[in-house]
Protein backbone atom coordinates (compact mmCIF):
# COMPACT_ATOMS: atom_id res chain seq x y z
CA UNK A 1 0.00 0.00 0.00
CA UNK A 2 3.03 2.57 0.99
CA UNK A 3 5.01 1.48 -2.23
CA UNK A 4 1.88 2.42 -4.25
CA UNK A 5 1.67 5.28 -3.24
CA UNK A 6 5.01 5.98 -3.10
CA UNK A 7 5.24 4.92 -6.82
CA UNK A 8 2.31 7.48 -7.63
CA UNK A 9 4.35 10.12 -6.11
CA UNK A 10 7.61 9.52 -8.37
CA UNK A 11 5.36 8.81 -11.65
CA UNK A 12 3.56 12.71 -10.66
CA UNK A 13 7.40 14.27 -10.46
CA UNK A 14 8.42 13.08 -13.57
CA UNK A 15 5.07 13.48 -15.18
CA UNK A 16 4.91 17.35 -14.39
CA UNK A 17 8.88 17.74 -14.37
CA UNK A 18 9.16 18.60 -18.25
CA UNK A 19 6.20 20.99 -17.75
CA UNK A 20 7.55 22.47 -14.92
CA UNK A 21 10.87 23.41 -16.67
CA UNK A 22 9.42 24.23 -19.56
CA UNK A 23 7.31 27.06 -17.81
CA UNK A 24 10.33 28.49 -15.84
CA UNK A 25 12.49 28.37 -19.06
CA UNK A 26 9.37 30.54 -20.31
CA UNK A 27 9.20 32.71 -17.58
CA UNK A 28 12.96 34.00 -18.25
CA UNK A 29 12.84 34.00 -21.25
CA UNK A 30 9.79 36.77 -21.06
CA UNK A 31 11.36 38.87 -18.15
CA UNK A 32 14.88 38.21 -20.56
CA UNK A 33 12.98 40.10 -23.50
CA UNK A 34 11.20 42.67 -21.33
CA UNK A 35 14.14 43.85 -19.56
CA UNK A 36 16.13 44.30 -23.16
CA UNK A 37 12.86 46.02 -24.53
CA UNK A 38 13.26 48.60 -21.73
CA UNK A 39 16.64 49.29 -22.22
CA UNK A 40 16.51 49.40 -25.56
CA UNK A 41 13.93 52.11 -25.08
CA UNK A 42 15.61 53.88 -22.29
CA UNK A 43 18.48 54.04 -24.52
CA UNK A 44 16.68 55.78 -27.94
CA UNK A 45 14.76 58.45 -25.69
CA UNK A 46 18.12 59.48 -24.42
CA UNK A 47 19.50 59.68 -27.61
CA UNK A 48 17.53 62.54 -29.05
CA UNK A 49 18.51 64.25 -25.63
CA UNK A 50 22.03 63.97 -26.37
CA UNK A 51 21.88 65.24 -29.91
CA UNK A 52 19.60 68.44 -28.27
CA UNK A 53 22.57 69.55 -26.15
CA UNK A 54 25.49 68.89 -29.38
CA UNK A 55 22.61 71.19 -30.88
CA UNK A 56 22.15 73.80 -28.26
CA UNK A 57 25.68 74.19 -27.60
CA UNK A 58 26.55 74.22 -31.75
CA UNK A 59 23.98 77.16 -31.77
CA UNK A 60 25.71 79.32 -28.89
CA UNK A 61 29.13 78.89 -30.32
CA UNK A 62 27.49 79.92 -33.92
CA UNK A 63 25.67 83.25 -31.86
CA UNK A 64 29.02 83.89 -30.67
CA UNK A 65 30.65 83.69 -33.92
CA UNK A 66 28.02 85.70 -35.32
CA UNK A 67 28.74 88.30 -32.61
CA UNK A 68 28.86 92.08 -34.93
CA UNK A 69 31.50 94.69 -34.03
CA UNK A 70 31.68 98.26 -36.17
CA UNK A 71 35.21 99.91 -36.94
CA UNK A 72 35.11 103.47 -36.20
CA UNK A 73 37.48 106.36 -37.23
CA UNK A 74 38.34 109.00 -34.18
CA UNK A 75 40.00 111.66 -35.34
CA UNK A 76 41.12 115.41 -33.92
CA UNK A 77 42.63 116.08 -30.06
CA UNK A 78 42.89 112.50 -29.37
CA UNK A 79 46.24 110.75 -28.18
CA UNK A 80 45.97 107.85 -30.90
CA UNK A 81 43.87 109.09 -33.81
CA UNK A 82 43.19 105.90 -35.87
CA UNK A 83 40.63 102.91 -36.22
CA UNK A 84 39.38 100.90 -34.04
CA UNK A 85 37.41 97.91 -33.48
CA UNK A 86 34.65 97.76 -30.84
CA UNK A 87 31.77 95.73 -29.69
CA UNK A 88 28.54 96.97 -31.13
CA UNK A 89 26.91 97.91 -27.62
CA UNK A 90 29.91 100.87 -27.08
CA UNK A 91 29.76 104.49 -27.04
CA UNK A 92 31.40 107.62 -28.41
CA UNK A 93 33.32 107.92 -25.12
CA UNK A 94 34.60 104.10 -25.38
CA UNK A 95 35.85 104.93 -28.81
CA UNK A 96 37.77 107.64 -27.21
CA UNK A 97 38.85 105.80 -24.18
CA UNK A 98 40.05 103.22 -26.92
CA UNK A 99 41.93 105.43 -28.94
CA UNK A 100 44.12 106.45 -25.25
CA UNK A 101 41.98 109.66 -24.25
CA UNK A 102 41.60 113.40 -25.32
CA UNK A 103 44.58 116.00 -25.47
CA UNK A 104 44.83 118.42 -22.79
CA UNK A 105 43.34 120.69 -25.93
CA UNK A 106 40.29 118.88 -26.48
CA UNK A 107 36.74 120.33 -26.52
CA UNK A 108 34.01 117.98 -26.35
CA UNK A 109 30.84 120.53 -26.16
CA UNK A 110 29.43 119.58 -29.23
CA UNK A 111 30.06 116.26 -28.97
CA UNK A 112 27.47 113.37 -27.52
CA UNK A 113 29.89 110.59 -25.48
CA UNK A 114 27.03 108.72 -24.99
CA UNK A 115 25.99 108.00 -28.39
CA UNK A 116 25.93 104.18 -29.85
CA UNK A 117 28.41 103.07 -32.20
CA UNK A 118 27.50 102.24 -35.84
CA UNK A 119 29.94 100.86 -38.26
CA UNK A 120 31.92 103.36 -40.83
CA UNK A 121 31.32 105.81 -37.83
CA UNK A 122 33.35 109.17 -37.93
CA UNK A 123 34.00 110.42 -34.36
CA UNK A 124 36.32 114.16 -34.55
CA UNK A 125 37.57 115.59 -31.56
CA UNK A 126 37.69 119.22 -31.85
CA UNK A 127 40.18 121.79 -29.95
CA UNK A 128 39.06 124.46 -27.48
CA UNK A 129 39.85 127.52 -30.76
CA UNK A 130 37.73 125.58 -33.09
CA UNK A 131 34.70 125.62 -30.52
CA UNK A 132 35.27 129.41 -29.58
CA UNK A 133 35.31 129.43 -33.03
CA UNK A 134 32.03 128.10 -34.12
CA UNK A 135 30.94 129.85 -30.55
CA UNK A 136 31.28 133.38 -31.82
CA UNK A 137 29.25 133.14 -35.36
CA UNK A 138 25.09 134.93 -35.03
CA UNK A 139 23.34 132.20 -34.83
CA UNK A 140 25.75 130.17 -32.19
CA UNK A 141 23.78 127.15 -31.53
CA UNK A 142 22.19 126.37 -34.98
CA UNK A 143 25.93 126.93 -36.80
CA UNK A 144 27.67 125.36 -33.87
CA UNK A 145 26.00 121.92 -34.23
CA UNK A 146 26.10 122.54 -38.28
CA UNK A 147 29.41 123.09 -38.18
CA UNK A 148 30.01 120.21 -36.19
CA UNK A 149 28.22 118.08 -38.49
CA UNK A 150 30.12 119.01 -41.34
CA UNK A 151 32.17 122.23 -41.72
CA UNK A 152 31.57 122.73 -45.51
CA UNK A 153 31.05 120.40 -48.41
CA UNK A 154 34.88 119.43 -48.75
CA UNK A 155 34.92 118.55 -44.71
CA UNK A 156 33.98 114.62 -43.45
CA UNK A 157 30.68 114.55 -41.50
CA UNK A 158 31.03 113.91 -37.87
CA UNK A 159 28.83 111.25 -37.44
CA UNK A 160 29.05 111.58 -33.09
CA UNK A 161 27.46 115.48 -33.09
CA UNK A 162 24.96 115.96 -30.81
CA UNK A 163 22.47 117.63 -33.71
CA UNK A 164 22.35 115.28 -36.79
CA UNK A 165 19.68 113.30 -38.57
CA UNK A 166 19.57 111.11 -35.89
CA UNK A 167 18.48 113.44 -33.08
CA UNK A 168 15.40 115.87 -32.92
CA UNK A 169 16.75 117.94 -30.77
CA UNK A 170 20.34 119.09 -29.35
CA UNK A 171 19.18 120.43 -26.25
CA UNK A 172 19.58 118.16 -23.05
CA UNK A 173 16.49 118.09 -20.91
CA UNK A 174 16.95 118.21 -17.18
CA UNK A 175 13.99 116.02 -15.79
CA UNK A 176 14.62 113.11 -18.51
CA UNK A 177 18.71 112.86 -19.47
CA UNK A 178 20.55 109.99 -18.66
CA UNK A 179 23.80 110.57 -16.63
CA UNK A 180 25.96 110.26 -19.44
CA UNK A 181 23.81 112.80 -21.47
CA UNK A 182 23.94 115.20 -18.76
CA UNK A 183 27.55 114.86 -18.51
CA UNK A 184 28.37 116.05 -22.29
CA UNK A 185 27.40 119.38 -20.78
CA UNK A 186 29.95 121.88 -20.39
CA UNK A 187 31.29 122.00 -16.98
CA UNK A 188 28.80 119.18 -16.00
CA UNK A 189 30.72 116.18 -14.90
CA UNK A 190 29.85 112.46 -13.09
CA UNK A 191 29.13 114.20 -9.65
CA UNK A 192 27.18 117.19 -10.86
CA UNK A 193 25.10 114.60 -13.04
CA UNK A 194 24.38 112.55 -10.59
CA UNK A 195 24.00 115.65 -8.01
CA UNK A 196 21.03 116.95 -11.21
CA UNK A 197 19.52 113.61 -11.10
CA UNK A 198 19.18 113.02 -7.05
CA UNK A 199 17.45 117.41 -7.17
CA UNK A 200 15.05 116.29 -9.91
CA UNK A 201 13.97 112.55 -8.21
CA UNK A 202 13.74 114.44 -4.83
CA UNK A 203 11.79 117.21 -6.06
CA UNK A 204 9.61 115.85 -8.28
CA UNK A 205 11.73 117.33 -11.00
CA UNK A 206 12.44 121.16 -12.44
CA UNK A 207 9.71 123.50 -12.89
CA UNK A 208 12.21 125.94 -15.27
CA UNK A 209 15.95 125.48 -16.14
CA UNK A 210 16.75 128.30 -13.67
CA UNK A 211 16.41 125.72 -10.90
CA UNK A 212 19.26 124.15 -11.99
CA UNK A 213 21.30 126.81 -9.77
CA UNK A 214 19.61 125.33 -6.92
CA UNK A 215 22.06 122.02 -7.57
CA UNK A 216 25.01 121.84 -5.69
CA UNK A 217 27.62 122.91 -7.31
CA UNK A 218 26.02 124.67 -10.21
CA UNK A 219 26.53 128.69 -9.96
CA UNK A 220 25.52 131.46 -12.14
CA UNK A 221 28.48 130.85 -14.50
CA UNK A 222 28.16 127.05 -15.24
CA UNK A 223 24.11 127.78 -16.03
CA UNK A 224 25.40 130.79 -18.28
CA UNK A 225 27.19 128.52 -20.29
CA UNK A 226 25.22 125.43 -20.49
CA UNK A 227 21.59 127.18 -20.37
CA UNK A 228 21.64 127.66 -24.32
CA UNK A 229 21.74 123.80 -24.24
CA UNK A 230 19.73 122.58 -21.89
CA UNK A 231 15.48 121.72 -21.38
CA UNK A 232 12.72 120.96 -18.98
Amino acid sequence: MNNNIGGENITFRYRYRKQIIISIITVIIFITCGLSFYFNLDATEEQPLVADVKNEKKEKKEIKDEKVEVKVDVKGEINAPGIYLLDTSARVIDAIDKAGGLTENADTSVINLSKKLIDEMVIIIYSKQEVKKFEETKEKEKLVQNKCNQKDENSLKNDACINNANNTTNKISINKATLEELMTLNGIGETKAKDIISYREKNGGFTNIEDLMKVTGIGENTFAQIKENITL
